[in-house]
């Protein structure tokens, strides 16, 4: 949906974690991994395929806009019309001093799901 092909994106993997809800029955899954080593122009281009391509994919955007911080880093958050999934990214053009990478965060976690009987959520995953 970015449509980005070049640049750096980053490592990394699925994470789950607890539902304040049920911590004892019931789970989340997170997906957090950024698009750096683009040009701004590049990223901003691609952040706004990401928010049209959504709108046209089953993802409802209920949030866009400008976030709190001193950079005022442009911000979107939508939720799948289909599955109990939400994704929201963050265009960081500069940072705080003006010296970090531009770059496009991407971060998308699911709703709570019930852990099979007998799954010990306490482990590490």
């Amino acid at each position: 949906m970015i449509g980005i092909k070049d640049g750096k994106v980053t490592e990394g993997g699925a994470g789950v974690s607890l539902c304040d809800e049920d911590p004892d029955h019931l789970y989340r899954m997170r997906h957090p991994w950024s698009i750096c080593e683009v040009a701004p122009d590049k990223l901003e281009a691609g952040f706004q395929r990401l928010r049209e391509t959504l709108s046209e994919s089953g993802w409802k955007v209920v949030a866009y806009g400008r976030d709190t911080s001193a950079n005022k880093n442009l911000e979107l958050t939508a939720d799948s019309e289909k599955e109990p999934f939400s994704v929201n990214a963050s265009l960081r053009i500069t940072g705080a001093s003006g010296t970090q990478q531009p770059m496009l965060q991407i971060r998308v976690v699911s709703g709570c799901f019930r852990a099979p009987k007998g799954t010990d959520l306490g482990k590490e995953y």
